[in-house]
């Protein structure tokens, strides 16, 4: 155990959540995979061995599957206020263990503490919001056009869902999916990302424990692990009719295929290329506040983060000094310091993406107005700090029409009206969310109008970074146009199914038909 997670508390915090501390590093207590290739996880913190996990192999990923695949013939059997009822006690367990399972997803994935604390608070959130959907899973009744006849539609469970889940969000995009897939009666098979095993093997000894208090049936909350080889057994699988993927638009592409020629479901989440729009009548304060957290928050490895601000001529000096200004005061450096602001990137490979993105955008005639760089030294020993940057640049350069994983922040000007900024905003082939900081009631309107933002998520005087879990969570274009969490979210998980009952003596047939016997 390194003296970081010494110091803060990580030993027991992996205690607390079930993960048994070895002389090689951290293991489950169970051996969940049992054949395959070990994974280590490495923190991105302090470059330290946090455990180990087995990747699954295809025979644990059957047995894994024709577990799901019974248990859900019970589980569907189960009213759903009493499946709520099972994701109340999980959801009591997610507050009492928040803290440790919160230091987990800072030290594993690399992401402050707050905000470690802020994605199980996500966790917990989300179940609230299941525990009262089990009660309205509601269909629609309608009027028949024959007399004597009753017309309505109802929604069953779907069947085993398959969750694909990313590092940057190591256990609240699975727990979008899971709480309602569960009240919602499906089962849920989840590969966690690769990156960060150990918070996913965290979340499943936690449900493991309340299923069986609750004599849930085997395999309704389920966990492979390992790379993409892992994932396309799934996505393959006919026996797993919803695969719910997030990740890049590259990945994206794939699963879509895949389970496209199998005439399956896929929801999907993608890459976002985010903008902010700030027009003459903004309020500066708040959009450097909204742009800095956006783009620099969780290192620049949200979904959400903000990639682009498109500011308008007349307040471009003014806004753009703000932004320098408030970057020099960022603190980098170890992510469960709650003093600082910033901490690592995943990993080395991310770490020479945002150099890349560097030079790339230098190469295109842009102009860097806040240098990035690769810290080293005490207290940067894994490689992976980086400094959060700012280029000039155009919305044309093939880097700024690229996803950046990493805080890079490109600004740009636009003149004229609205329009021309919103032309610069939607000019991606990205849509998942977008910003305008504007007190300009008119502007504001038209952002959101039919020929304003054409992202899922469109914010006025907020950013772009966050979402509230009662509104359905997504993105547009190449972002993939799935919708998790809130609003009508759900429907995916389930089958809609329209049901015609005739109560009368005779055989009325549709549209005056006639046929005798």
């Amino acid at each position: 155990m390194s003296e970081i997670a010494e110091k803060f508390g990580i030993k027991q915090a992996l205690k607390d959540l079930g993960l048994q501390e070895t002389n090689n590093g951290t293991s489950t207590g169970k051996d969940f995979f049992s054949s395959g290739d070990v994974i280590e996880s490495y923190s991105p913190v302090d470059g330290a061995l946090i455990g180990k996990v087995k990747a699954t192999i295809k025979e644990d990923y059957e047995k894994v599957i024709s577990t799901a695949t019974a248990g859900f013939k019970e589980w569907r059997t189960w009213p759903a206020p009493q499946r709520g009822e099972v994701v109340r006690q999980f959801n009591d367990e997610l507050r009492r263990l928040k803290e440790p399972l919160g230091k987990l997803v800072s030290y594993e994935m690399g992401k402050s503490y707050q905000e470690g604390l802020g994605e199980v608070q996500e966790m917990i959130d989300i179940c609230d919001f299941a525990v009262g959907l089990s009660r309205q899973l509601h269909g629609l009744t309608m009027h028949s056009e024959r007399p004597g006849h009753r017309m309505y539609e109802q929604y069953h469970p779907l069947g085993v869902v398959g969750i694909i889940s990313a590092f940057n969000f190591p256990v609240a995009v699975w727990s979008w999916n899971t709480a309602l897939a569960w009240v919602c009666g499906d089962a849920c098979v989840w590969k966690g990302s690769e990156k960060t095993p150990l918070t996913s093997v965290a979340c499943q000894n936690i449900a493991a424990r309340v299923f069986a208090e609750n004599n849930v049936p085997a395999g309704i909350s389920s966990l492979i692990t390992g790379d993409y080889k892992v994932g396309e057994m799934m996505t393959n699988d006919k026996r797993v009719p919803l695969i719910s993927a997030t990740g890049s638009i590259r990945m994206g592409k794939i699963v879509a295929q895949a389970v496209a020629a199998r005439l399956g479901k896929s929801l999907l989440e993608l890459g976002g290329n985010n903008a902010i729009i700030v027009t003459p009548d903004a309020d500066i304060k708040n959009t450097v506040i909204g742009a800095v957290f956006g783009a620099v928050g969780t290192c620049g490895q949200r979904c959400t983060s903000t990639r682009r601000l498109i500011i308008h001529e007349s307040i471009y000096d003014k806004v753009k000094d703000a932004i320098v200004k408030a970057y020099k005061q960022l603190r980098i450096g170890n992510p469960l310091d709650e003093n600082n602001h910033v901490g690592p990137l995943i990993d080395k490979d991310a770490v020479k993406n945002y150099q890349n993105a560097l030079d790339k955008v230098v190469e295109e005639g842009g102009k860097i107005l806040v240098e990035g760089g690769v810290l080293e030294g005490e207290g940067y020993e894994s490689g992976c700090y980086v400094k959060p940057a700012i280029a000039e640049a155009k919305n044309d350069f093939e880097i700024v029409q690229h996803e950046t994983f990493a805080p890079v922040l490109y600004i740009m000007k636009y003149s004229g009206d609205v329009s021309n900024a919103l032309e610069l905003q939607n000019g991606v082939v990205q849509g998942l969310s977008s910003a305008i900081m504007t007190n300009n009631l008119r502007e504001a309107e038209r952002f959101l109008s039919v020929e304003g933002s054409d992202c899922g998520i469109a914010n006025v005087n907020i950013g772009t970074s966050g979402a509230e879990i009662g509104g359905a969570f997504g993105g547009e274009k190449e972002t993939g146009g799935g919708r998790e969490s809130g609003s009508d979210a759900w429907k995916i998980y389930m089958r809609r199914q329209t049901n015609t009952i005739n109560y009368t003596t005779e055989l009325p047939l549709a549209q005056g038909i006639k046929f005798d016997l």
